[in-house]
């Protein structure tokens, strides 16, 4: 890809603005010292705002800019119900999952499980993420952003996986989740903003300079299959979007285990400076979530109504910017890239980090370390992810679509973590026996439906694992507690889940939004 000398400039003076700015929020210390409330919930003391862009952030990451565009050209709009459903998951997990987190003072998803069914369930699930985070979030991440630089700058696909790493170790290492959310809260700026115009420039070469709507209007005459947002068996890409499977079925598992269960995303919310901010927060990021197909699936079905020539579906956005983001624009839009890919690998590490020092080594491998202790501990587990992420991200050079591995392999945790969550939250019998044994059970059990059908959708597996491993949980209960609650249930009242004017209208909106385009493109 040819990049112009503007391009070049703006994209360096980004590179370096933001590694300088991360550098020196993580070298600030207040009151001469750093304490663990600091580094791993930023001192409880985010905004609305800030906890919304950089949710935003954090999910937003080559997995969706180039692994969701890929899919974009290969599968077309359905994908995007990754997006839309997680806008609606997003309202349900901040009226009714937050309260409780907020509540009970917690720093990770694990500490929560500890606190409702013991050291078993916590140390399980908290070995399961950080291998899950390490082994497919940050390897993927890192390899799919190298993927773009090599496609578009030619540079060798090792030499741009380090590169990536070095630039999120400047965010995630040194000033903890502090640095991280600031830092995101800029970078989702120049994500969207870039995003936004890669789409509007290939859209009006789509339209032939008619302008971004024309440029829609003419992909859906030219590929109406792309738009089909619940896709019917005959759909050679079934398998990986069953049908409504999408609306009420196996997704609905994969958005509360990833906006609610998963420690990198709802760490934000928690560092929150209170619930109603908490709140507001999540329904910022809703909306942002229903614009984001624009961003991530559309590139990819411009890509494949102009022809696109090229070998894999993960090519596509590299194409779009090598051939239809005119100078100057092509830098912006390869920092926004770039700022994807640093701000998720920067979240994941993070929330490895914190729950290793605080889940396991705080737990087990010392007795009442000092603060200071946990800051120094929580940075070398940082770096050695960043290292094992590194090496082993050029292993997945032989993938198709990265984002629907990505999915795929998370999914064989996800329905256990959420059947733990949700029954330890609102079913009072729910015993720890019981817990320990779904999260025992949960990949044999989806790894035997995968090779026992292979051919079966992974999103159906997903809730057919949920409803079975529900089913353990509610008979191994009753054996264990009877008619009886069990003792570490969680007491709820009505008041907890009062939410404020705003989160209701922001639900309101993000609610008729989402059922105009199901119905509109049905």
């Amino acid at each position: 890809m040819a990049f112009s000398t503007l391009d070049i400039v703006l994209f360096a003076i980004y590179i370096v603005l933001t590694m300088v700015m991360g550098l020196w929020i993580g070298s600030r210390k207040r009151g001469g010292s750093e304490s663990a409330a600091d580094y791993f919930l930023a001192d409880k003391s985010i905004p609305w705002w800030a906890v919304g862009g950089s949710l935003i952030a954090s999910n937003i990451s080559a997995e969706q800019m180039i692994g969701m565009s890929g899919s974009g050209y290969a599968v077309g709009m359905a994908i995007a119900s990754y997006e839309l459903m997680a806008a609606f998951a997003l309202l349900i997990i901040a009226k009714y999952f937050l309260p409780i987190y907020i509540n009970k003072g917690i720093y990770t998803m694990p500490q929560f499980l500890e606190q409702r069914f013991g050291h078993g369930v916590r140390t399980g699930l908290a070995l399961f993420w950080i291998g899950l985070f390490v082994l497919v979030n940050i390897t993927s991440v890192l390899y799919l952003g190298a993927l773009a630089i090599r496609t578009m700058l030619g540079i060798p696909l090792l030499y741009g996986i380090i590169g990536l790493a070095i630039y999120s170790a400047a965010f995630s290492i040194l000033g903890g989740l502090r640095t991280v959310v600031w830092s995101e809260v800029v970078q989702v700026i120049v994500l969207i903003f870039g995003g936004f115009m890669a789409s509007y420039l290939v859209l009006n070469q789509v339209s032939d300079g008619e302008g971004f709507f024309a440029g829609l209007n003419t992909l859906v005459e030219k590929a109406p299959e792309k738009f089909d947002m619940i896709l019917d068996k005959s759909n050679p890409e079934y398998i990986n979007l069953p049908g409504i499977s999408v609306l009420i079925g196996g997704l609905w598992i994969a958005n509360l285990y990833y906006w609610g269960n998963n420690q990198y995303i709802i760490q934000r919310a928690l560092a929150a400076k209170n619930i109603k901010e908490a709140q507001r927060g999540m329904a910022f990021a809703g909306f942002l979530k229903v614009l984001l197909p624009i961003i991530v699936v559309v590139p990819g079905i411009a890509a494949y109504v102009l022809g696109a020539d090229i070998i894999k579906p993960d090519e596509a956005f590299p194409w779009v910017l090598s051939n239809y983001v005119t100078a100057g624009f092509k830098g912006i839009v390869f920092a926004a890239l770039v700022a994807a890919v640093g701000s998720s690998v920067s979240a994941m590490v993070n929330s490895t980090s914190t729950i290793f020092t605080l889940d396991i080594y705080k737990n087990y491998l010392t007795k009442d370390p000092s603060d200071k202790n946990l800051v120094r501990v929580g940075k070398i587990a940082s770096t050695l992810a960043l290292v094992i992420g590194t090496a082993l991200a050029p292993t997945l050079s032989s993938l198709d679509q990265a984002f629907q591995y990505i999915q795929e392999y998370t999914g064989f945790i996800s329905p256990g973590v959420v059947v733990v969550f949700l029954f330890g939250m609102f079913w009072k019998k729910a015993s720890n026996r019981a817990a320990l044994w779904v999260v025992i059970l949960s990949i044999p059990l989806s790894a035997a439906i995968k090779f026992l059908a292979p051919d079966f959708p992974f999103m159906d597996r997903m809730g057919v694992c949920f409803l079975v491993l529900a089913a353990i949980l509610v008979a191994i209960s009753y054996i264990d507690n009877g008619k009886e609650n069990d003792v570490n249930a969680i007491k709820l009242s009505k008041d907890i889940f009062k939410t404020g004017w705003v989160f209701n209208f922001a639900s309101l909106v993000i609610l008729i939004i989402l059922a105009f385009v199901y119905i509109k493109f049905w």
